[in-house]
Formats: C-alpha cells, structure tokens, sequence
C-alpha cells in the first residue's frame, strides 16, 4: 500500500513538472443567436503577428495553446521542416487527433511513450506532402508525448488525459485517419496547421463557420478564456468586418441606412500611425485637454470584453480615432440611431442592449455571470433586436475613478455641448434606456467609442 502510494505521489510530482515547464492557455469558442445556441462547423485561428494558422473542426470547439510556441517542443521551424499541431482535444478523454503537416513526401516514423518513457506505439508511415491526421486511443495513463521524426528531426507534443473506463484493456492505439485535401481560402475543409506558432503578446484572429454565416474576433490571450460569436444582427453588405491600426478586426451592423461596428473600439494607435497616450496617473487624467485612453481600472484584461476608455479629446484628434473611413458618430448621428429604432422612451433602449445579463430571463446564452455583461435586472434586460450588443463598459471620472462596469454602457459623440462638455449616449441598467446626455459629460471622461463608417 505504501508503495503504491508513493508511485501515486510519483507520478502527480512528474506530471506536475512537466505541466510547469511549458504552461499552457484553453481558449473555448462558442456562438449564439440572441441567447439560442448557434453549432459551430469550424473556427479558423490565424496568428496576424507572426502568420500561420490553425483550424478546429465540430465538434472540438476548444484550443490548449503553448504559451511560447502553440506547438509544445516545436522549435527550429524553417520552409522545408515539417510540423505538428498539438491535438484536440487536450485533455483527451477516450480519443483525440493529431494533424501533422509535411512540405514534400517522407518516411515518417511516429513514437507516443507514457510518463516512465515506455513506448506504447512505435509506427512507420510514407506519407505524401501536405496535411494528415492521426486518431489516438490512450490507456490508462494521464500523460502521454508524441513524437514524429523524418530527416534527423524531431518534433514532441506533450498529451493530457483523463483515464477512461472505456479502455478496459489499458492499451493505446495509433489510427491513421488518411490525408486532408487543402483549397486555397476554404477553410472549412483547409489545412487544419499551417506552421501554426504563439508567442504571449501575439494578435490572433478567429473566424467562426455557421450555417448563419461568419463573425470575426481579435484578441491577444493571456490565459484561459471563453470567446463568443454573436449572430444577431446583418453585417454591412460588402463591408463585413473592419480592421484598425492596432489589426482588431471588428465586425459590421447594418441597422437602417447607418453602418456601425458592432464592437467598442480598443486602438491604441491613431489612424495615422500616432501612438494614443496611455494615461494611468489620476491627476494626470484630470487635468489633460488632448487625447488619451485606458483600461477599465488599468487592466489590459478587460480590453477584449468592452475595448478601451477614451477621453472626449480624442475623438476629435485630427490624427484620427477610427479606422480609414470611419469616425466617430456626431450627435444628429446618434440621434439617427435613437429615431430608427423609436426613440429614447422607455422600453427602447433594451432593444440596444446586448442580452448578456446576469439571471437573464431570456436564458440560454443570455444567462451569463462572467464579464461582458449586465448586472441583473429583472424588466430592464438587453434583448439586442438590432445586433448592435450594447455592453456596459462602465467610465473612468473626470477625477480618475473607474465606475460602474456591468450597469452604465456610454459612447462618446464628436459634438460639443459646451466649453467643458460634450455630448454623449448613455444604456443603463436599471433605466434600459438610451438616454442624451446633457449634465455632467465632463470631457475628461473616460467613455467608450462606437465608429461609423463615413
């Protein structure tokens, strides 16, 4: 008993290990329709700082990513090495797949070993240029390294899993799955890895497949987290997705005759190159009259749930804010907005809001606890008729607090009220209306920004 218990805490002590040496992130994807589930069909990441990219396939909707590399122990890629995606999923439970990329044909010998260094499959294949997948059926391990070798290299992916009791024979098997036909821009049935690497820092791209179209997200992860596609609302026709400076892709809304972007702006850069200061320092923030931007509470990790909060000079610097060929909204043009969907008198406003709330009583997607989303409200919900996903990022004052991130949504316009204020839009929680600001827009708040494309 003692000595099976001394292996227990052997093994975890490895494993443990091995885990510290290259920690690693689980980003989940998942889509909706006003709160219904939408089924993905596949999700295409492209890293836009280094390029390559990978694809997950229904129903793995879920990527573990090296933080150095994507491809744990793949170093020394060059044009003519061969390369190996980590699998999906991991952890596995009962199966996962392998997809390994070769730039000509080759003979490629393939080894998995448990944690001890037993080898559990040793199997030769000659295989053609491009993409092939592997199917693998663990045993009773909890790690496993998989290890493909052609021309005196090497690459090794480290596999987790939970033991299943399916397997009751405890023994591994390698199944070859054949080879992935590739089409240029077909990325439903594209090369799953093309030299697919991450760094931390790193901007990757994800685009959803539904049979209701596509939607685009950015995002530089730095840990786990969950990415949502919604799929309410109609893009712009011929304009579905816009790119800024900093290369966030924001996806387009059609609502009446106006083209908006369906997500807060989150540059960091002024259209013509000109850095956007990042103002930390309270007093600083008060007393500025140019632009500048922060983070909710100066936390980079709220970036990519509400974008960034920018002071009213900024939306007026003439470097520009938005991308080519937008800006940010005028007055009269908000106003456009308000008198589209029926005006500023409650209920509208709700109509605005994403339906992301807590104790939503729409359920499904909309029922949420995690940030973006409202605070609970039991009449004021979102229920987002339009897809223009109002989400409350909450403010930075005039004197430099945060406040109110999950109650109060509020948009800069480009128009001065007076000397020291300017107009802007406010969705609240517990009013669900799209209010015009008149009191108390101090320019030297810290808001978000909607664009409009010109």
């Amino acid at each position: 008993m003692k000595t099976r218990i001394l292996l227990t805490i052997l093994m975890i002590a490895m494993i443990m290990g091995v885990m510290a040496q290259k920690p690693t992130m689980t980003l989940t994807f998942t889509a909706d329709n006003n709160g219904q589930h939408v089924p993905l069909n596949s999700i295409l990441i492209e890293n836009l700082t280094q390029g390559g990219d990978t694809t997950l396939y229904a129903p793995d909707t879920v990527l573990v990513l090296d933080y150095v590399t994507g491809m744990e122990e793949n170093s020394g890629l060059s044009g003519n090495s061969f390369s190996l995606s980590q699998n999906y999923p991991n952890p596995m439970e009962g199966k996962t797949t392998v997809s390994l990329w070769l730039p000509e044909r080759n003979d490629i010998l393939i080894t998995i070993s448990d944690v001890v260094g037993r080898e559990v499959v040793n199997q030769e294949f000659q295989l053609e240029q491009g993409t092939h997948t592997f199917s693998f059926y663990p045993g009773r391990k909890s790690l496993y390294f998989f290890t493909a070798r052609a021309d005196q290299q090497s690459r090794t992916i480290k596999m987790f899993s939970f033991p299943s009791n399916a397997n009751v024979s405890g023994y591994c098997k390698l199944g070859y799955n054949g080879q992935q036909k590739t089409g240029a821009g077909d990325y439903k049935s594209g090369n799953p890895l093309n030299n697919f690497v991450f760094d931390l820092g790193d901007m990757l791209k994800f685009t959803s497949f539904t049979d209701q179209g596509e939607r685009v997200i950015t995002s530089s992860p730095t840990g786990d987290q969950t990415y949502y596609f919604h799929y309410t609302g109609d893009p712009c026709p011929g304009t579905p997705t816009v790119t800024d400076i900093d290369g966030n892709v924001y996806n387009t809304l059609q609502i009446g005759s106006q083209c908006w972007m369906k997500e807060n702006l989150k540059t960091t850069t002024y259209q013509n190159g000109t850095p956007i200061p990042n103002v930390t320092d309270a007093n600083a923030w008060s007393n500025l009259t140019t632009g500048a931007y922060v983070w909710y509470n100066n936390d980079i990790s709220w970036k990519d749930k509400y974008g960034a909060l920018y002071n009213w000079y900024s939306t007026v610097n003439a470097n520009g804010l938005c991308p080519t060929g937008w800006h940010v909204p005028t007055n009269n043009e908000w106003t456009a907005l308000t008198d589209y969907i029926g005006g500023t008198a409650a209920p509208h406003g709700n109509e605005l809001k994403s339906c992301r709330q807590k104790n939503s009583p729409l359920g499904g997607g909309c029922n949420v606890s995690e940030h973006p989303r409202w605070n609970q409200h039991s009449t004021h919900y979102g229920t987002d008729d339009y897809g223009f996903s109002g989400l409350p990022g909450g403010y930075r004052h005039d004197y430099a607090l945060f406040n109110n991130a999950g109650a109060y949504g509020l948009w800069w316009s480009s128009t001065v009220y007076s000397f020291y204020s300017a107009w802007s839009r406010y969705l609240i929680a517990w009013y669900g209306q799209l209010v015009v600001s008149i009191f108390g827009e101090d320019k030297h708040y810290g808001f978000s920004v909607r664009c409009l494309r010109d």
